[in-house]
Formats: structure tokens, C-alpha cells, sequence
């Protein structure tokens, strides 16, 4: 049971990306998801998550930025990012409420 992660990278303020972390060995679908990021020097953050009913929830850090949802038929869980600043730079981590994580997926935001 794993994820494989894809989408970092490096990418200008006000830029967009889309993370991705594609399920293998269980399934999205039958629980909660979350994505989580660790700024350098600062602590793990929970940043949106996707439950049961695949409503979202974000933290207000990035609310109306960023969001979170899963294709079902692709066992797929994705982040949107739009209009990244420098603050956002970080590793990410999809994770499933289950206790699976994936490897960090990582995000510079820089002129």
C-alpha cells in the first residue's frame, strides 16, 4: 500500500500547480484524505482534507487557493494550487486517514 506522488516543482507567485498522489494497494475511496505541508524551519501543517462524502475542508491559510478532491475511477487524490506565493513553498504530503503517507512532493514558489 503506497502512494506515488507527482506534480512539484518550481513555479512563480501568482503561478498555479496541481499535485497528485495516485493510490496503489488500497482504495481512496473508502476513507478520508488529507494533504499536509512542512515549510523549511517550520513544523508539519495540515493544510485540506477530503472526507467521506468528498466534501473538502482547508485550512484558512489556504482557503480559496488551493483544492483538494479525488477521482474515484482513477484512485487519484489531487491538490490545486492557484495563485502560489513564496509562503507556500514546501514539501507536501498526501495521506490517507488510514495512516498511509506519501513521500513529499516538493514546491518552490520564486521569482
Amino acid at each position: 500500500e503506497h502512494f506515488v506522488e507527482s506534480g512539484g516543482g518550481l513555479v512563480q507567485p501568482g503561478g498555479s500547480l496541481t499535485l497528485s498522489c495516485a493510490a496503489s494497494g488500497f482504495s481512496i475511496s473508502t476513507g478520508g484524505m488529507n494533504w499536509y505541508r512542512q515549510a523549511p524551519e517550520k513544523e508539519l501543517e495540515w493544510i485540506a482534507a477530503i472526507v467521506i462524502d468528498d466534501h473538502p475542508a482547508y485550512s484558512h491559510t489556504v482557503e480559496g487557493r488551493f483544492t483538494a478532491y479525488r477521482d474515484h475511477a482513477k484512485n487519484t487524490m489531487y491538490l490545486q494550487m492557484h495563485n502560489l506565493t513564496p509562503e507556500d513553498t514546501a514539501d507536501y504530503y498526501c495521506a490517507s486517514a488510514a495512516g498511509i503517507w506519501g513521500q513529499k512532493i516538493q514546491v518552490t514558489v520564486s521569482s
